[in-house]
């Protein structure tokens, strides 16, 4: 089978790799769409993820498809199921399973190895977030569940309210979906971020005022000075933008770090200003069985549509081609791999 494998700091090659057997309580799945990622992009450029992966491995973690082979003794199942998998399961047992905070499992088990024609879930995810589709859910569509996921753990996290004035800094992948999530729950979005098309996707997705940033010297210079944001949310993930954040909500206000910075950065905040504006800060990671359902939920209501992220396509041959242009800022939202060509 050709699958692509990361080799280390932006070396991605497509290889043929055996067939995985099936373990127990494993299925297999044909992947029918397979969706490019910023997360990936970030591995794709240190070369490694310490959690996700580490290299040589297969590469990919943003699918659906059909299940096509089950190991004996799996229940609940069938070949020909429509599916999608998220890209980890936690263990249910440690601390923070027991607290609902499944996102931070000390045993988190990830999943890659989606650039491929197929992929084996280990029994843990089958058990735990392998989700069946409606007969209408375009396997597009539901591939964006894992990243959509994210985002709702960060609008739970927020406590994101309707009538709130919401700022996104970002205009990738993860910021847009926040504009759909935002503005669906009832709130007035503003989006700063780079990208012509970008911006002018977050504005088909509802956000009220866009302001492009490459166009100013700094990310504050973009912001009206009256401007007022109840919540702020970072989605760039760079320590300067973290520090902006901070500056730009207002009093009693709330700031997502959703961005994760590079290993060892570090910012400086305000120490007055966060005490005496009574600010409440907090960072979102990864999401949980209970917002990977969420997601899925928003995507079959149509919330959330391929057709407003995906603005690419390639075949598995020309995907390390794709992550060098998307390294060298192509833009692009999301590219569907695919991979059976």
């Amino acid at each position: 089978m050709r699958a692509a494998v990361l080799h280390g700091k932006e070396q991605i090659r497509v290889e043929n790799v055996a067939l995985q057997p099936l373990g127990p309580g494993e299925v297999r799945i044909r992947i029918e769409a397979a969706l490019t990622c910023g997360t990936d992009l970030k591995v794709f450029k240190r070369g490694y993820h310490a959690k996700m992966i580490v290299p040589p491995a297969k590469f990919g973690h943003e699918f659906a498809g059909v299940i096509s082979e089950l190991a004996p003794g799996v229940s609940g199942w069938r070949v020909g199921d429509r599916v999608v998998a998220a890209n980890s399961a936690p263990c249910g047992e440690c601390f923070y399973c027991r607290n609902h905070q499944e996102n931070l499992c000390d045993d988190l088990l990830f999943l890659n190895g989606a650039y491929a024609k197929s992929i084996v879930i280990p029994a843990r995810i089958v058990q735990k977030n392998l989700l069946r589709l409606k007969p209408e859910t375009d396997y597009r569509d539901a591939a964006l569940v894992e990243p959509l996921a994210c985002v709702a753990q960060g609008i739970e996290d927020i406590q994101l309210q309707a009538g709130q004035r919401v700022l996104v800094i970002g205009a990738g992948p993860i910021g847009l979906m926040f504009v759909a999530l935002a503005r669906h729950l009832g709130c007035e979005v503003t989006v700063a971020g780079r990208g012509t098309e970008r911006l002018a996707k977050a504005q088909r997705l509802g956000a009220k005022l866009v302001f492009n940033v490459s166009r100013q010297s700094h990310l504050e210079a973009a912001i009206p000075p009256n401007s007022v944001f109840d919540v702020v949310i970072e989605a760039v993930g760079k320590p300067e933008t973290w520090e902006a954040a901070v500056r730009l909500v207002r009093k009693g206000g709330t700031v997502n770090f959703f961005g994760g910075c590079p290993t060892g950065a570090t910012v400086s905040l305000d120490t007055g200003r966060i005490h005496y504006s009574n600010l409440r800060l907090l960072a979102s990671f990864h999401h949980t069985p209970r917002t990977i359902r969420r997601a899925l939920g928003y995507i079959e209501a149509g919330v959330v549509c391929a057709s407003d992220f995906v603005d690419r396509e390639c075949s598995l041959t020309e995907l390390p081609a794709v992550f060098e242009s998307m390294a060298a800022g192509n833009r692009a939202v999301k590219t569907l791999v695919r991979v059976h060509e």
